[in-house]
């Protein structure tokens, strides 16, 4: 940790807490972050996560069969089949255990010499409008620590949100119960291609195949409303005779790993540690705050929203909380932005995870009613379609007002409006020197910095509104003029950070742009596009949204 006091405090370092650290780090802030936990969490707990490439795996076949059989088997895809498109490279949705997740997040945390203070819990905390002083514990023994910024991270149980007085609104439900956790077996006749399901959700095993815990490892799930579920998670010779009584062929098994009961699988009540795994139980809650902050202190993933797992929502669903706080932060603690900007934290989230609430419990209510655990996720799932189109700091000076909000939106390339995912296009050709390795429209956005999209016929056309971008620090705004493939052999504008060539056209198609027409596209810190205009004056109108003084 460094010398001085980090402006902020992330608490809890799952997922969500991470991110958050990490895009605050890359914007320059320092933080501390902390885990009440003494050790790292263990298990593929949440293992959902739509755009993770090379060590995520994607989602099996499912291979349903009857209970006790291994015959008469049906396949089916728990999320449709989508072809890549240059506009959505990453298309299809993969699967990641948090236990790698959070490795991989906190490697990268070290890159900017932070690390998890494992075993350090928040106690209580005091704000005012100077700052923000907590009470922390670690070992017994207690630290008074100031900060300005508190980021809650802790979980649907955690401190944050209670002692902020932050409303949890919802319902509580017992009406599913299961038992999930992973564990290595060998059972003759399981293939590791398809995820094995057996029975019905009102009875019945789930295996997922699951290399990152060995090549014998699985994620089980036993499902049964007419047993003891609580009994049986607490035995591992229980769970044995379980799996066993469901498969009807040979089983080995090697070891268990963890164990969870879940009663919808939601909200932590206690754990406690049996030799090699873990016991944890949960009661069903499908809940979300009434607002994600409260002066400078903010709620970000499961602190801030809980719900059913059906949708493969969860984890999603808080890299994007802490991803969409994180550089709004950073720029007010660098006093680049006003303190309202973060008003927009709750006014852009809210309305999604509403939404994501609502579907997550229609599908719940759906596998619940048919008893299908394979039924087949739409494509909405995909979060690619979701938006802030409503948020009062994007800007479109071409889209028709007085639409509905439609947080989650409808995947459609056939549309971009202002608050949108900004989609990808790749075979861009640099004009000059510069950057090297900018191929790709992906490859040139960044955590740290508004990118702003000239489109112009020529650099010409661009000069005036590159002028325009020459008030803003090359630190927080970069420029990229994008140029139809006629203008190749084209010279380099001088005041442009990059200058490409559309080779194949397929930034222009992506973001809606005739070859003979200029347009400006500002595409936000979080991949969003905040902004589409005609030209400069939109540009200042844009970033005087974000900006001091701008």
């Amino acid at each position: 940790m460094n010398s001085t006091r980090p402006p902020v405090l992330v608490v809890g370092a799952g997922p969500a807490g991470l991110v958050a650290a990490l895009t605050l780090l890359q914007n320059g802030i320092s933080v501390r972050i902390i885990d009440k936990d003494p050790n790292p969490r263990i298990g593929q707990r949440g293992p959902g996560i739509w755009k993770v490439n090379e060590l995520a795996k994607p989602i099996p076949i499912v291979r349903s069969y009857k209970l006790g059989m291994l015959e008469s088997a049906t396949d089916s895809l728990l999320a449709p089949h989508m072809e890549p498109t240059p506009a959505i490279p990453f298309h299809i949705p993969k699967l990641i255990g948090q236990q790698l997740l959070d490795v991989i997040l906190r490697r990268h945390l070290e890159k900017f010499s932070c690390t998890v203070e494992m075993g350090t819990e928040l106690r209580s905390f005091e704000q005012s409008d100077e700052g923000v002083t907590a009470v922390l514990a670690k070992d017994g023994i207690l630290e008074t620590f100031n900060t300005k910024w508190v980021i809650g991270a802790d979980g649907a149980k955690g401190i944050v949100r209670k002692q902020l007085g932050l409303t949890f609104l919802g319902e509580t439900r017992d009406d599913v119960r299961l038992v999930m956790g992973d564990i290595r077996l060998h059972g003759v006749g399981l293939d590791r291609a398809h995820w094995h399901r057996f029975g019905n959700f009102e009875r019945g095993l789930s295996l997922r195949p699951t290399d990152e815990i060995g090549e014998d490892g699985w994620q089980f799930i036993i499902m049964n409303n007419d047993i003891d579920l609580t009994k049986i998670a607490q035995s591992e010779e229980l769970i044995f005779e379980t799996i066993v009584s469901a498969i009807p062929t040979e089983v080995t098994f090697n070891k268990l790993l963890w164990v969870s009961e879940f009663r919808l699988c939601l909200i932590w009540l206690h754990q406690r540690v049996f030799n090699v795994r873990l016991f944890i139980y949960f009661r069903a809650n499908i809940r979300m705050v009434n607002k994600f902050s409260e002066g400078r202190v903010f709620v970000a993933g499961d602190a801030a929203h809980v719900h059913s797992p059906t949708g493969g929502q969860g984890l999603n669903s808080g890299i994007q909380d802490a991803f969409n706080l994180g550089w709004k932060l950073a720029l007010v603690e660098k006093g680049l932005a006003d303190k309202s900007l973060l008003e927009t934290y709750n006014a852009e989230r809210l309305p999604v995870i509403s939404e994501m609430l609502e579907m997550t419990t229609a599908i719940l209510n759906k596998t619940i009613k048919t008893g299908n655990m394979a039924i087949t996720r739409g494509p909405i799932l995909s979060m690619l379609g979701i938006n802030c189109r409503f948020s009062d700091i994007v800007l479109d000076e071409f889209a028709v007002p007085g639409k509905p909000i439609n947080a989650y939106g409808v995947l459609d390339e056939g549309q971009l409006e202002a608050g949108d995912r900004a989609p990808d296009a790749p075979n861009l050709v640099q004009v000059g020197g510069g950057e090297s390795d900018v191929k790709t429209l992906f490859s040139l956005y960044r955590p740290w910095y508004h990118t702003v999209l000239v489109f112009a016929p020529s650099h010409t056309d661009a000069t005036l509104i590159l002028g325009a971008l020459e008030a803003y620090d090359t630190g927080i705004v970069r420029s990229a003029v994008v140029l139809p493939s006629s203008a190749t052999g084209a010279t380099v504008a001088s005041c442009a950070d990059l200058v490409l060539v559309d080779e194949k056209g397929h930034a222009y198609s992506a973001y809606l742009v005739e070859a003979g027409q200029t347009r400006v596209l500002v595409i936000r810190p979080d991949g969003v596009v905040g902004a589409i205009v005609h030209g400069a004056e939109g540009v200042k109108k844009y970033f005087s949204k974000i900006f001091l003084d701008a």
